[in-house]
């Protein structure tokens, strides 16, 4: 008995076959196995991805072959591209940076185990490495329209994405590289922003030629940096200040359009690799134009304040001085954010022979009507509040 006892004792402390089938498919970095290594290890693959293996009727449940990394799916088009991919049956891999919070909402976008949160450090190549080292598909969302202390124009929108194609050109098996930049992004742009925009395309474009590019206007959505900072400011101070007179024409596109954008290219044959897509919405609007939009939305009385261009930047360079010599963080530009007020001295529209949505098969809404209906939160008493000229007049008015 006791021998029994001894041998059962010694089969129990030694790991089971299927405990080591496990560790050679899914390393397992705990001290169990005693494997000591790095947190951010990368098993990159050097062949092709091959066939995918598709499965189902297409829906959420189903397995689409797709393993897509997500950078900068916490952001305002991330959360709609991560929900067209889940929808599709896609596993989503969500870097993020931030806390355990900023991708909650993403969960709920696919079925048991489809998007999958994984902590990294843009800086670190090893740990971006680690979260693209299963994808088969890569798509770049990370951009920022304002400096931090942290984090320069520079660094956020050019050589994270430079970075990024680079590794995804070592990985040998990802199918395809999207690389989400902006409308107007040109090397000769005043605006840093767009110029390092317009040298990220560049460089994806020379680590990766396969890549799709996609040039996206100002996004308009539920949860935008536009339409509502405007609504907020108005509502705050009772007016709305048009920086240049608001003559500047722009031709802003419905974030759900851009997020379709970038999947109709994702399931195309290939037709779109290698191609540079300019998305605008089907209207150009002028500034002034726009902000008429949002006033007759919320259902307030237009009140603007027309701001000489040197007076605007003259309000917004306090913050760009102080940001890296004083010790704490400054908040966040809103209205006056200098690189914007620079970048609003030209027009941002589509090129007359630019590829649009026409080519990927698709028609952009137009803003007014359900695009912008979130903004209907800003009347004073209710979305019910009032009444506009257009909903007064009935369908056989003559």
């Amino acid at each position: 008995m006791q021998a029994v006892a001894r041998r059962l004792g010694q089969s129990s402390l030694s790991p089971s076959p299927s405990i080591s089938s496990l560790k050679s498919i899914y390393p397992l970095y705990d001290h169990y196995y005693g494997a000591e290594h790095p947190r951010y290890g990368s098993t990159l693959a050097t062949k092709g991805i091959g066939h995918l293996v598709r499965k189902g009727t297409g829906g959420r449940s189903s397995v689409s072959g797709i393993v897509a990394t997500v950078f900068g799916a916490t952001g305002f088009l991330g959360r709609y591209v991560v929900q067209q991919l889940a929808k599709m049956g896609s596993q989503v891999l969500v870097p993020f940076r931030g806390s355990e919070d900023s991708h909650r909402h993403l969960k709920l976008m696919g079925d048991l185990g489809q998007i999958v949160p994984m902590k990294y450090d843009p800086r670190d190549e090893s740990s971006v490495k680690a979260v693209m080292a299963k994808a088969n598909v890569v798509v770049n969302l990370i951009g920022k329209d304002y400096e931090t202390r942290n984090y320069s124009f520079e660094e956020v929108n050019h050589f994270m994405a430079e970075q990024l194609a680079t590794i995804a050109k070592e990985h040998g098996g990802i199918a395809r590289f999207l690389q989400v930049s902006c409308l107007g992004a040109s090397a000769s742009s005043p605006s840093r922003m767009l110029r390092a925009k317009a040298a990220a395309e560049e460089a994806v474009m020379r680590e990766m030629p396969e890549a799709t590019i996609l040039k996206s206007a100002a996004l308009v959505g539920t949860e935008d940096r536009l339409l509502n900072r405007w609504a907020e400011f108005a509502k705050k101070y009772s007016f709305l200040p048009l920086i240049g007179g608001g003559s500047t024409k722009i031709q802003p596109v419905y974030v759900v359009d851009v997020a379709a954008a970038i999947i109709a290219a994702l399931k195309d044959d290939g037709t779109s690799m290698g191609k540079v897509y300019e998305l605008g919405g089907p209207d150009i609007f002028t500034v002034h134009e726009l902000a008429e939009l949002m006033f007759e939305t919320i259902r307030e009385y237009p009140r603007y304040v027309s701001l000489p261009v040197p007076i605007a930047k003259a309000m917004a360079m306090p913050r760009e001085i102080l940001l890296k010599k004083v010790p704490f963080p400054l908040p966040n530009p809103e209205i006056f954010n200098l690189d914007q007020i620079i970048a609003q001295t030209s027009d941002t529209v589509v090129s007359e022979n630019a590829l649009t949505f026409n080519d990927l098969g698709l028609m952009p809404h137009k803003l007014k009507g359900y695009p912008i209906e979130f903004l209907t939160c800003y009347r004073k008493g209710g979305p019910q509040f009032g009444s506009t000229i257009s909903e007064k007049v009935s369908a056989d008015w003559p």
